[in-house]
């Protein structure tokens, strides 16, 4: 059995495979498994193999830039630094081979081990908050988040890239972006949320390109307006394939694929940007709508601290439909929740008429509506598109009896957050929700 090379090593082997023998080069990572070698290509594809059936041809000692841990790492005067903030996901998980299964467990620093194109980047330093995967994420994690981003910029980082799970990442992002801009305010440097639909271990993950695509925006791009959406955007592959990935506003981008790894795409909106990485050469391309936004807009001030987010706030989610009745609502308000949102069909509608004399349970739906005393937002079902109760009827009632959203052009979820945000720090709800606070409402679409 071959001896394992170290790590940031250049190798050369022959593997011995179930259709002959096959000679590979890349570089050496840590290890998916004991006893196994793990290889990393030149087309930023991962590959495993065990050590029974490898043979080492050539083997070339790391470049000093290439060695792993970035505590052991000069810093670069002529770079920017980076800090990564790390709350875990598939971004940070391993497949565990005895299961099969897929289980939150790289450090931080292994995140950089096994992307060393990031040192040419920028310097790196990392944050951990924990190896959590996303749907486990709760607004007193926000505000970790928060804290962890402002430490950074007083330490004197240019910028910082969260790791985050993807199936929420866009709600935590949109929390921070509101956090740092929902009052006025912009962050003194660029934040950027990345995470991977495969394991970083897996040869077909986007890991390695989605975090090298974050930190060259964190480290690179232009400086936030406050304005535009701009202050923190989410890295994700832009197709199926290698070589590119957008930047995308956190209020204007949703996941809308289990599995993809081009699973997010912009809702009422384009990306702000493209990166496209071909080997070592990482290029940074801002899109015309964004370049030509930028041109016509004033930044805002950059302000050193952010606000927070009650953790003890209750918004009760619910979806419009054939089942909804007012025993849903009457269930909400008697729990004490602080709000409720409502996913609405179409324009934003719910089932509060009666024309045929039968559907009494309407009738009822739109009583307990009336009666409500707590915030009650609809946001939009079919995720593009704005909510417009202007348009029929039916919305025309949803407004007079005190229902909130018309006119919401962002991401469903960027909307249930301003919501929180605005009970959280006592603002206006029914003014707040209505206005334009970061750039998360689109104009355009509802001309």
């Amino acid at each position: 059995m071959a001896h394992s090379p170290d790590v940031g090593s250049r190798v050369r082997i022959k593997l011995t495979t179930h259709d002959g023998e096959t000679e590979i080069e890349g570089v050496v990572l840590p290890p998916a498994v004991q006893d196994y070698v793990t290889i990393k290509l030149a087309n930023g594809y991962n590959v495993s193999h065990p050590l029974t059936s490898v043979e080492i041809i050539s083997s070339e000692q790391p470049e000093s830039s290439e060695v792993a841990s970035t505590n052991e790492t000069e810093t670069n005067p002529d770079l920017p630094t980076v800090r990564i903030i790390h709350t875990g996901g598939t971004i940070a998980s391993k497949v565990d081979y005895k299961t099969g299964a897929v289980t939150a467990q790289f450090e931080p620093s292994e995140l950089v081990e096994h992307v060393p194109e990031l040192l040419q980047i920028t310097n790196l330093d990392v944050h951990k908050i924990g190896n959590m995967f996303s749907e486990d994420i709760r607004p007193n994690h926000w505000n970790q988040i928060i804290d962890a981003t402002e430490k950074a910029f007083a330490d004197g980082c240019t910028g910082v890239v969260v790791t985050h799970g993807t199936d929420t990442l866009h709600i935590t992002a949109s929390a921070v972006a509101f956090a740092w801009c929902g009052k006025g305010g912009n962050p003194p440097g660029r934040i950027a949320f990345v995470g991977s639909q495969r394991s970083s271990d897996r040869a077909s993950s986007d890991a390695a390109q989605n975090l090298i695509s974050a930190v060259k925006w964190a480290a690179e791009g232009p400086l936030p307006t406050g304005e535009l959406s701009d202050a923190v955007v989410v890295s994700m592959h832009k197709t199926s394939d290698d070589g590119a990935c957008s930047i995308h506003s956190a209020t204007g981008v949703r996941k809308l694929h289990s599995s993809r790894r081009d699973a997010f795409r912009p809702v009422n909106t384009m990306p702000l940007a493209t990166i496209r990485i071909d080997n070592k050469d990482v290029e940074l391309e801002l899109e015309h709508h964004y370049k030509e936004a930028r041109s016509n807009t004033v930044s805002r001030a950059s302000t050193s601290t952010a606000e927070r987010y009650d953790e003890n706030i209750v918004v009760r989610q619910m979806i419009a439909g054939p089942w909804l009745t007012k025993q849903e609502i009457d269930d909400a308000v008697a729990s004490n929740v602080d709000a409720l949102v409502i996913h609405g069909t179409g324009l934003g509608h719910l089932p509060i008429e009666n024309p045929n004399g039968d559907a009494p349970q309407n009738i009822e739906l739109q009583s307990s509506l009336q009666q409500l005393n707590i915030p009650a937002l609809v946001v939009n079902q079919c995720i593009h598109g704005p909510i417009n109760m202007n348009v029929y009827s039916k919305g025309r009632i949803q407004q007079d009896i005190g229902l909130l959203g018309h006119g919401i052009t962002s991401s469903p979820e960027a909307a249930v957050v301003k919501l929180h945000f605005a009970l959280s720090n006592s603002m206006d709800v029914g003014s707040v929700m209505t206005q334009n606070l970061i750039g998360e409402q689109q104009q355009t679409i509802l001309n």
